[in-house]
């Protein structure tokens, strides 16, 4: 199990190697990956919760037939991986493998002007949600549809909801909304347990205003 420096490492360098092996072009076999990213004293499985961490946030897509995996990176991912090595108190932390990890870096120094996002690669903004109406129908759109595609049994993660709508509503007037169906008895915002938890989720979770964690909604109509 990788701790939270090393699991913050792990993500920067799985997208950098993974956008060295051409997976912004091409599906990359994951095991083709692993030889990259898995270091010594550690195991495939450790960086388990890396992949389907960056799957969730959109930052790589992943393919699978019979027992073949296959990676790609998107273009989430490479504006993710240019944020993250833009960032001035960024270091890669401990011992990397080999020369792999700079030999990558020289190749996107290299190749900065080649991987720049084009406007028309970038998708349009988001239209806004304006109202307390207008959330109350997007989210419970997004509910139905998630709870349905990954069979949550009517407990739906507030995190995956709020990223769903991404930037349709800022984070502040999502809470507020949030909390307003509760009150309105829309909704039902629950504690639970989420064996998965990173800081990133927490994060994307809801707080009170009394302090208090909410990992879950509950449509009380379901």
């Amino acid at each position: 199990m990788l701790n939270l420096p090393q699991a913050e490492n792990a993500k920067t360098r799985l997208l950098l190697f993974l956008w060295d092996l051409e997976g912004l072009k091409n599906t990359v076999k994951r095991g083709e990956l692993h030889k990259r990213i898995v270091k010594s004293r550690e195991k495939s499985k450790d960086y388990q919760p890396i992949f389907e961490e960056l799957q969730e946030l959109g930052a790589i897509a992943m393919t699978k037939k019979g027992r073949s995996e296959k990676v790609s990176l998107t273009q989430q991912g490479l504006q993710i991986l240019k944020e993250r090595l833009a960032k001035p108190d960024f270091k890669f932390e401990g011992p990397q493998v080999g020369t792999k990890v700079p030999n990558a870096l020289l190749k996107w120094i290299r190749n900065m002007g080649d991987v720049a996002i084009t406007p028309s690669l970038t998708p349009p903004p988001a239209p806004q949600i304006e109202s307390y109406d207008g959330f109350k129908e997007m989210l419970l759109e997004t509910y139905h549809r998630l709870n349905k595609d990954y069979n949550l049994g009517h407990l739906v993660p507030i995190y995956q909801l709020r990223r769903e709508l991404g930037e349709t509503v800022a984070r502040s007037q999502f809470n507020d909304w949030l909390v307003e169906m509760q009150a309105n008895d829309i909704v039902r915002l629950m504690v639970g347990e989420m064996p998965d938890i990173t800081p990133e989720k927490r994060e994307d979770s809801l707080t009170l205003p009394s302090g208090d964690f909410r990992y879950y909604v509950k449509h009380l109509n379901s």
